[in-house]
């Protein structure tokens, strides 16, 4: 396994991770535009964009698009996040040089006007479709309560207002200030080499517009709310919680993340034993998400309405217990170990790894391998889980509940 770096003249980073033991190749353009870069008026522009790159370019159709990828057999597909738009695919290593081809095509897409008014109304009918979820409701008014007045609060989708509002020609101008190759980082893991990488990036990026967006990036200071939303239609309260955690760039946030997957894992964590299994919920989690500047805990509930209070208490219980007690040794070993198990088998499969590299290099510019990542999570104590919990301690500061309750 190599890991290899450059820069191309017009600004362009590619990184790649290649590995001649595994039978496929993945890449991805990790763009640095989200919705924390949207002005209110174009709230909903970045995703947007990232469906319309699949309309059509200069040279193929949407048509060509789609059934070249379907002939090649390639796994592709983009994302939009509230910091990035994320364009990739994996394939077979003797189909990279077409697909790439394509898939670097689309971040440039024509952007036809009538291309726009008809994907609108899939967008449109995307975004009425999350209103009737609890649970995304959930998280759109925990983001925008939590970071109200900062730039994470605004939503990924957008409004129904703000997209209904929205021009081909605003677009258009957010594209044209966005992506910039200065804006952009190609990485590729897999069965290749960087011989083959730097050709591709030569022939299909190199001619991209040269720039960069400085992106104006903050801490956030959220204040205590709550807010419940009657869907009395539900028969289940979904409780989303946010609080402060350490920022994308802070070094505490590998305890951040072991100490989450004690207190809150899918299985075998504290909120699990206390309040999952015995069947008190039907899921209670509390995950750890990191951002330019600032951070989250998120903690989710969702169960009887009823006894939503006391759930809310049992999580508030566990979250003091832990703020004062810390973690024990058991549980900081068995987290390590899950951590750890997760990176090696996920890191098996060049998609799997695709995510850490690119993320890690868009936002951080550094390059760790599964080695690097296990040992990290290896050499973290207690004592640097006493450190977070002094700094950042577990907390329900922002609540959002959407079901049968009022209050």
């Amino acid at each position: 396994m190599s890991f290899h770096h450059t820069t191309l003249g017009n600004g362009l980073e590619v990184v790649a991770e290649t590995n001649s033991d595994v039978h496929s190749v993945a890449f991805g353009f990790y763009v640095k535009a989200g919705a924390r870069d949207e002005s209110p008026a174009v709230s909903g522009v970045s995703h947007f964009l990232e469906h319309m790159a699949f309309k059509g370019t200069e040279r193929f159709s949407a048509e060509d698009v789609n059934r070249i990828f379907d002939e090649l057999g390639a796994d592709n597909n983009a994302a939009t996040g509230e910091e990035s738009t994320v364009y990739y695919a994996a394939t077979l290593p003797e189909y990279l040089p077409q697909t790439f081809e394509i898939q670097s095509s689309i971040l440039f897409p024509t952007l036809r006007q009538e291309d726009f008014d008809v994907e609108k109304k899939v967008i449109l009918e995307e975004i009425g479709m999350y209103a009737d979820q609890p649970s995304s409701v959930a998280y759109d008014n925990a983001m925008q309560s939590h970071f109200q007045g900062h730039p994470l609060g605004q939503s990924i989708l957008g409004t129904a207002e703000s997209v209904g509002a929205l021009s081909s020609d605003q677009m258009r101008q957010y594209h044209r200030e966005h992506y910039l190759a200065g804006n952009i980082v190609l990485a590729v893991t897999g069965h290749t080499d960087w011989k083959t990488v730097l050709e591709l990036a030569q022939q299909h990026c190199a001619h991209w517009p040269q720039g960069e967006t400085v992106r104006k990036t903050q801490p956030s200071k959220p204040k205590p709310s709550t807010k419940y939303i009657l869907k009395d239609q539900c028969q289940q309260e979904q409780i989303i919680q946010l609080a402060p955690a350490p920022s994308g760039s802070d070094p505490l946030r590998f305890a951040a993340e072991l100490m989450a997957v004690v207190v809150g894992d899918d299985c075998n964590s504290r909120l699990y034993w206390d309040l999952l299994d015995p069947g008190l919920v039907e899921s209670a989690e509390m995950g750890y998400y990191e951002y330019e500047e600032t951070g989250a805990y998120l903690t989710f509930l969702n169960g009887p309405p009823e006894e939503t209070k006391s759930n809310l208490a049992r999580i508030a219980k566990i979250y003091a217990d832990v703020n004062k007690r810390g973690v024990t040794a058991d549980e900081l070993e068995q987290a390590k170990n899950k951590v750890c198990s997760r990176l090696v088998l996920r890191g098996e499969r060049p998609m799997g790894r695709l995510g850490g590299l690119g993320n890690n290099w868009l936002f951080r510019r550094e390059y760790r391998s599964i080695a690097d990542d296990v040992a990290i999570v290896q050499n973290i104590t207690a004592a640097d889980i006493r450190t977070l919990l002094d700094r950042f301690p577990l907390a329900q500061t922002t609540t959002i509940g959407v079901g049968p309750l009022t209050r």
